[in-house]
């Protein structure tokens, strides 16, 4: 599972990335918590986090860490601090060639960079110009999706491929053309995409609480293979 840290990183990237001792902490410009968690790369201190706290803060991020499965360690001492559980995720993978099926004609397209409808319906799902920033960013092949239903557009999507690797993100369907089909055939219209790119597995990062979501995923045979969540410190 470690790969799909490499791809979130690559696929979804930072504004910048800095050195702090054993952590590397990421500057986000609003993108979001994965643009914005610090995460342990070495043995690590008190002082450490002491250090991480300082440098988060001076980016004008509150402290947030990323706690990937090795980490119970840091879970502990970051607990005993103060720091809440946020956002526990699973990461969910299949073969790019199990997602690959039907897509009903004219629902959904593949363009890059994104059209102003797309960026309406991300906006109204909370996915604003910063998030679109990090995907403007970053580097290797990449597009986004337009889905639609009842010739309206229904929703947006984002997918990257990092080695052979393709992982989508900031899937939105717009609430009054769910369940009707709609993100399966963007899923299997990205699918596709990543086929013709190289890509050989298809990964998605979904919230636990987001139930719609995992159950498009499962729906799909795609197999949990991870998890992870932050921890955050707001006095």
């Amino acid at each position: 599972m470690s790969d799909l840290f490499a791809v979130t990183e690559a696929t979804w990237p930072a504004a910048a990335f800095h050195k702090v001792g054993p952590f590397l902490v990421r500057e986000g410009k609003g993108g979001g918590q994965r643009v914005s968690a610090a995460t342990a790369e070495g043995d690590w201190t008190g002082a450490d986090i002491d250090a991480v706290e300082v440098a988060q803060k001076g980016l004008g991020q509150h402290p947030l860490f990323m706690i990937r499965p090795d980490d119970t360690g840091l879970d502990a001492a970051l607990a005993a601090r103060g720091y809440t559980v946020k956002d526990p995720v699973n990461l969910y993978e299949a073969p790019v060639s199990a997602l690959l099926g039907e897509v009903k004609r004219l629902s959904a397209f593949t363009i890059w960079p994104p059209l102003a409808i797309m960026r309406d319906i991300w906006a109204e799902g909370g996915i604003g110009p910063d998030r679109i920033a990090v995907m403007e960013r970053a580097k290797g092949p990449k597009t986004t999706v337009l889905g639609r239903v009842n010739d309206r557009a229904s929703g947006a999507a984002y997918i990257a491929i990092h080695g052979k690797t393709a992982m989508l993100h900031a899937l939105h369907i717009v609430p009054d053309q769910r369940r009707q089909g709609s993100a399966v055939n963007m899923m299997r219209e990205a699918a596709k995409w990543a086929q013709d790119h190289g890509a050989e597995r298809f990964s998605v990062l979904v919230v636990q609480s987001n139930n719609a979501a995992i159950a498009l995923y499962t729906s799909l045979n795609m197999q949990l293979v991870g998890h992870y969540h932050y921890r955050s410190y707001k006095p």
